[in-house]
């Protein structure tokens, strides 16, 4: 029985699993997303989201807890700086996981996680109005007989 065991070991040590995970986060920090298997990329979620809510409020406290985990000055100072600045109004979910299809060597499931402020894909479709199909349709085929029967009456006259 597996009660109480929740964490994915990944088929990897401790210390491997950890020093991994530190790697792959400080490359998320760095990129702001990065490609990998789905079974890392949900290690890593669970990694990463609650160091960017430490980063949220900026105390030599945090700073540190944050620098154990991550053993990056680099990565530390962006994700203190410019990404906690980004999700600071943000309650929770930093990061977004995309599935890709298979990898071509292994056949193993790929995924993307990113740092959800930074895609401006996203963040630029749902400022502007989303028109349905049938909306544009209606309007389309109400439009065409109004021009028809002005130019109808046009050529009448």
């Amino acid at each position: 029985m597996r009660h109480g065991k929740k964490v994915n070991h990944l088929s990897r040590k401790t210390a491997h699993r950890k020093a991994m995970l530190s790697n792959m986060a400080c490359s998320l920090i760095e990129h702001k997303r990065i490609n990998t298997t789905v079974a890392k990329a949900k290690a890593l979620k669970q990694f990463v989201e609650p160091l960017v809510t430490k980063a949220k409020s900026d105390t030599t406290h945090n700073r540190r807890l944050t620098f154990a985990q991550l053993r990056s000055k680099e990565a530390v100072t962006e994700l203190f700086r410019e990404v906690a600045s980004k999700v600071g109004d943000r309650p929770g979910g930093y990061t977004r996981i995309i599935k890709l299809g298979n990898r071509l060597g292994d056949n193993a499931d790929m995924a993307m996680i990113e740092l959800v402020d930074y895609n401006d894909i996203y963040t630029t479709g749902t400022e502007s109005k989303k028109t349905t199909r049938r909306s544009r349709r209606s309007k389309g085929s109400e439009a065409k007989p109004a021009q028809e029967k002005t130019e109808a009456s046009n050529e009448e006259e």
